[in-house]
C-alpha cells in the first residue's frame, strides 16, 4: 500500500492548470496540452498559486478564486506615468504601426532589461503609460488537476 504524498515546499509537481477571469475568459490553460512540471518554490508559479496547492495529492482537483494580492497584485497608481509626447513622436508618427491608446511599448530599465507599458491616454502634449501587470487588480480563477507529486529531495523514482 502506497502513502499519498502531499504537496509541500520543494515537491516536484506535475499538473494541468488554467487561469481565467471571474467572467470566464480563459487567460491560460494547458488542460488540452502537455501538463506542466515544476518544483514548488522555484519561481515558476506566483506564491498565491503555489500556496493553494499545499497539501494536495495526486488525483486532487482544485478551483479557487484568488484576490489580486494573491495573484498578479493590486493596481499601483505610481506605476502609471505621464511623459511629454515629444519623446514619443517617432512612435506616434510611425506610418506602418502608429502608437495609440492600448499599444504596448517597451522601455529600457536601469539594469538594461525591458519594461513593457500600455499607453492609456494620448494628447497633443502628454502620453500616459501604465506599467502595472495587465492582470493587476483582477480576481483570478485558478483551476488545477494534480497528476503527480514527488517529495522534496527525491532524485530517482523506482517503478515496481
Amino acid at each position: 500500500m502506497s502513502k499519498e504524498i502531499a504537496i509541500e515546499e520543494g515537491s516536484r509537481v506535475t499538473l494541468h492548470f488554467s487561469l481565467s477571469l471571474t467572467s470566464g475568459d480563459i487567460i491560460d490553460s494547458n488542460f488540452a496540452a502537455k501538463p506542466a512540471t515544476f518544483y514548488v518554490g522555484d519561481g515558476s508559479l506566483l506564491p498565491g498559486f503555489e500556496d493553494s496547492l499545499f497539501g494536495l495529492v495526486a488525483g486532487n482537483e482544485l478551483e479557487v478564486t484568488l484576490a489580486p494580492e494573491q495573484a498578479f497584485g493590486a493596481v499601483n497608481p505610481r506605476n502609471v506615468q505621464s511623459f511629454p509626447v515629444d519623446k514619443f513622436k517617432s512612435l506616434i508618427e510611425d506610418p506602418l504601426n502608429p502608437a495609440e491608446v492600448g499599444t504596448i511599448v517597451s522601455f529600457q530599465d536601469p539594469g538594461g532589461g525591458h519594461l513593457p507599458g500600455v499607453i492609456r491616454k494620448l494628447s497633443s502634449s502628454r502620453i500616459e503609460v501604465d506599467f502595472n501587470h495587465p492582470l493587476a487588480g483582477k480576481d483570478i480563477v485558478f483551476r488545477a488537476k494534480i497528476l503527480s507529486v514527488i517529495p522534496p529531495g527525491t532524485s530517482a523514482v523506482s517503478i515496481s
